[in-house]
């Protein structure tokens, strides 16, 4: 067995294959601080709603402290800030840990050999991402298993393009950054990433219209479409308007990066798109009219999102781990490496 782990600033997801299928398990990556009560507890207990207690705290963690932080007219935490573990939250690590643990479970063998996405170092900020990288390797393998990183980009190529040899330009829009990867037969020919992402856009979207960021996130993820015939004024609006700009900032600091890394000219390649920040309906025909105008000294044969945006990463880590443990003979190398398999989701 091998397992793939897509770590994200608004999700943490893992998959593993069964069989013929692969089975994704996914928690929201965020926790919410409640009063104590012996009451709280049990009720939280009783009704299976993932949290711990810590003094006179109960925090409510994954999926349901968004429920809660809403209920209570709270803003959620993050273990994770633009990307990487914050800085600024104290209970980052033990509650990642937590959200983590229940995701991707205990190892099915000792070692087992686990792919986990870790972001490129952003080209427009002064953050690092080789804390958060070490960290969760360390913390992965007290878990029991045998971690390796895998840039987040390349997962997306791993993915999705394994019918174009894994060569084209992958880009995942995450809640705390995208990042991006060009791959040419499966070797990264650029690779970075930007400290902006559906975050970014809700917080924006947050100060231009005085609503809650955790109501603009709400909205976004409910059936939001990116179909500009939504009044300005509004939460839809502003977003509409934020995405916009997100995509042009993505695509102006593309091609500032493929001059800078002098990439061969006669490149063809297809670009896909994924992550939870590029769900919304309309997304990957606008950013291929924002292409059009780009100047990209390649040629881009065409645009598409990932059918799964949510899965990509994690799928692409299995993709990854896998292929590594069947090249070592390991179980499941009579299998093959990249085989397509319908997602099924666990909650």
């Amino acid at each position: 067995m091998a397992k793939g782990l897509d770590v994200g600033t608004m999700n943490i997801l893992s998959g593993r294959q069964e069989g013929a299928e692969t089975v994704f398990v996914q928690q929201r990556n965020s926790f919410v601080e409640i009063e104590y009560s012996d009451m709280a507890e049990q009720m939280l207990s009783r009704s299976d709603v993932l949290h711990i207690r810590k003094d006179d705290k109960v925090y409510v963690v994954g999926d349901d402290a968004l429920n809660f932080a809403n209920i209570f007219n709270k803003e959620t935490r993050r273990p994770m800030e633009h990307g990487i573990l914050s800085s600024d939250e104290a209970s980052a690590i033990p509650m990642i840990k937590l959200i983590t643990e229940q995701v991707v479970g205990e190892p099915s063998k000792p070692n087992e050999r686990l792919f986990y996405s870790s972001p490129a170092d952003p080209i427009d900020s002064g953050l690092t991402t080789l804390y958060h990288e070490k960290t969760l390797e360390s913390m992965l393998g007290d878990m029991g298993y045998d971690p390796e990183p895998i840039n987040e980009g390349m997962a997306v190529i791993y993915s999705e393009l394994a019918d174009n040899n894994f060569t084209g330009l992958g880009i995942s829009f995450g809640a705390g950054m995208t990042n991006v990867c060009l791959a040419y037969y499966a070797v990264p020919v650029m690779k970075f990433s930007i400290a902006r992402g559906g975050d970014w856009v809700d917080e924006q979207t947050s100060q231009a219209t005085g609503t809650p960021v955790d109501k603009v996130t709400s909205i976004k993820e409910d059936d939001f479409e990116l179909d500009f015939r939504t009044d300005v004024g509004g939460v839809e609006g502003a977003l509409a308007i934020y995405y916009e700009n997100l995509l042009d900032y993505v695509i102006e600091n593309v091609s500032r990066e493929v001059d800078e890394e002098d990439v061969e000219e006669g490149l063809d390649v297809p670009v896909v798109v994924t992550g939870g920040t590029s769900s919304p309906n309309g997304f990957e025909d606008l950013f291929a009219d924002h292409l059009e105008d780009a100047n990209i000294p390649f040629s881009i044969s065409g645009v598409h999102s990932a059918d799964e945006p949510m899965y990509s990463v994690a799928s692409g880590a299995l993709v990854a781990a896998r292929s590594e443990e069947s090249e070592s003979g390991g179980e499941g190398a009579d299998e093959p490496a990249a085989e397509e398999a319908a997602p099924e989701s666990e909650d």
